[in-house]
């Protein structure tokens, strides 16, 4: 992985139990970038959705874009970081798919507007170039 991927990956405050980007596989800092997560199967949340029939939850779907949008956001060498970013509001989401276990979902995000310590970023995710989830999301934190 690209260092400077790596670092950007770093900024994402979820722990590991909460992270749905595993793999950042482009970054055009402050504008877009593009991720990999990977359902192993192995997560508990699983278990109940839905037995007999797994698959990944499609709020954690756009909770994988948005932690993705963040770290466009907090890439940017051009802003001050945002302190406590996090998801505050959610346009025209749309769940046109399933993830199953062992599949691996593309995410992608780019920033359409930035207004102090408010982001506001197009989100998408893909699982072999089947588009599951695409949306909006507003990020919102403090200044440093």
């Amino acid at each position: 992985m690209n260092p400077s991927h790596a670092d950007a990956l770093a900024a994402l405050p979820h722990g590991p139990e909460f992270r749905f980007v595993d793999r950042l596989l482009a970054l055009d800092p402050g504008v877009s970038g593009a991720a990999e997560f990977r359902l192993t199967g192995d997560e508990p949340f699983l278990r109940g959705h839905f037995p007999g029939d797994p698959m990944m939850p499609g709020v954690l779907l756009v909770e994988a874009g948005a932690q993705l949008a963040g770290v466009v956001a907090q890439s940017d060498p051009r802003q001050p970081a945002i302190v406590g970013l996090r998801l505050a509001a959610l346009r025209q989401i749309k769940i046109l798919g399933a993830v199953r276990p062992g599949e691996t979902v593309r995410l992608e995000a780019v920033v359409v507007a930035r207004m102090g310590t408010l982001v506001q970023a197009r989100v998408s995710a893909a699982v072999d170039g089947r588009q599951v989830m695409l949306g909006e999301v507003t990020l919102a934190g403090t200044a440093e």
